[in-house]
């Protein structure tokens, strides 16, 4: 995992019991000039999502391998397969967070 990203993450959920991932929905998509397209990577941040309590959509996965194939110079994805598949996924993330704002309100409502 990138220093970065790790930082990040260490600043949102601190002080301990305060942290601001805690039940927010998520979505983990990457792009990788090699064959796996991120897989490994997105695992990691999988297993630190789930000692983070954030609500990660499982399902579709997106995965793009080979990307200096599927993009441009300028960074735009130029692969129609690819396009179709992170429109079904952008779909699928909408549902995701949707249901999660649905569960919210309706704890809010009986507590």
């Amino acid at each position: 995992m990138p220093g970065v990203l790790k930082n990040a993450i260490d600043w949102g959920s601190r002080p301990y019991g305060q942290s601001s991932w805690h039940g927010k929905p998520a979505a983990v998509m990457g792009a990788s000039p090699g064959a796996l397209g991120t897989a490994r990577s997105q695992y990691h941040l999988r297993q630190v999502f789930v000692a983070l309590d954030v609500k990660d959509m499982n399902q579709p996965e997106l995965m793009i391998a080979n990307a200096g194939q599927k993009f441009d110079a300028n960074g735009n994805l130029t692969d129609e397969t690819t396009k179709q598949y992170l429109q079904k996924f952008l779909t699928a993330f909408i549902v995701h967070v949707k249901r999660f704002r649905a569960i919210d309100a309706s704890v809010a409502v009986t507590v």
